[in-house]
């Protein structure tokens, strides 16, 4: 989930434009969107006995283990100036730790098929923090997109928004699921600064990690969580599955197609997976489709097409020859 965006700007200048696209590049998107589509249930199966803190603890803990091994196996750089140690820090808690820790929290009311559609909004939140913080200027077919994605959520809200006070459980989970997607782009802000500096990605995001699980781990401290694994298959297989999964593997997936297509045609993995996402609530937690959710799943989708896609260059006539 957490590496869509982050690698965006060092790929925009990639092979976008000429690139082909092959049937090992096929494996790799049908392989992404997989492992994103299940991550939310699998994000959904920890939450209950054990504290979300803690569960990240341990989630992050050992994809921190497993990247920083395969970062050492692959002689990737892991020695960095105290300087750089900030920005990492910076980078796990908004990336690796509260993102994830509010998602965890919106879960407790709201299916994980719906957690993903929020998420998917992060091509939005991305541009508005870009346009508020960074006085970068706001273009308006990228307004117009956002404004879909947004009405494309309410319509999938509309009914508990409708039905239930503001202090209901699925707005509380929207609120949440929100709040971490904004954290998500803050730190895909950081992110995009570290890439500027030449700081190798796969790198930053193994350090980022570490940082993320002490962060979750100061956080269960002070909350006088306790640190115990359920022990149950579908705890302890929902842990292996977003460790190994959903974080380790798909982040070198998603790197690999990142470098082999462009960052423009892997980001609309993020426009895919939600559609999967919500199929998989359906069977497994029961989620009722009704017209508004597929005019609201449709706007959201549309938004992010809209939003992800380059309009074309306008070439000047050729002057006629005489």
């Amino acid at each position: 989930m957490s590496v869509s965006q982050s690698t965006s700007d060092r790929a925009s200048t990639g092979p976008e434009a000429g690139a082909t696209f092959g049937g090992i590049d096929l494996g790799l998107y049908a392989a992404t969107i997989f492992a994103w589509s299940t991550s939310w249930l699998a994000l959904k199966w920890q939450v209950g006995v054990v504290d979300p803190q803690v569960s990240l603890v341990w989630r992050f803990s050992l994809a921190a283990a497993l990247m920083l091994a395969l970062c050492a196996l692959t002689g990737r750089r892991l020695v960095f100036p105290w300087r750089f140690h900030l920005r990492f820090a910076g980078m796990g808690i908004l990336l690796f730790s509260t993102n994830f820790l509010l998602f965890y929290y919106a879960a407790y009311g709201l299916v994980s098929g719906l957690l993903s559609v929020i998420f998917s909004t992060a091509s939005v939140t991305n541009i508005l923090m870009n346009t508020l913080v960074l006085r970068r200027p706001l273009r308006p077919r990228v307004a117009f997109g956002a404004a879909l994605g947004v009405t494309g959520i309410a319509c999938l809200f509309w009914p508990e928004i409708s039905a239930q006070s503001l202090g209901g459980p699925a707005l509380a989970g929207l609120g949440l699921g929100i709040a971490g997607t904004l954290c998500f782009s803050a730190g895909n802000m950081i992110s995009a600064s570290n890439q500027k500096l030449g700081i190798p990605v796969f790198s930053a995001n193994a350090i980022g990690m570490v940082y993320g699980a002490l962060n979750c781990l100061v956080i269960s401290l002070v909350a006088g969580s306790e640190f115990i694994v359920e022990p149950t298959w579908r705890y302890a297989g929902s842990l292996i599955w977003l460790v190994c999964f959903s974080t380790v593997l798909a982040f070198y997936v998603y790197l690999t197609l990142l470098g082999r297509i462009g960052a423009d045609r892997a980001g609309y993995a993020t426009v895919i997976f939600p559609v999967f996402a919500l199929i998989i609530s359906t069977f497994v937690e029961g989620y009722q489709w009704t017209a508004l959710s597929f005019i609201g799943l449709t706007l959201v989708a549309v938004g992010n097409i809209v939003i992800l896609s380059r309009p074309k260059p306008h070439v000047k006539p050729r002057q006629p020859l005489i």
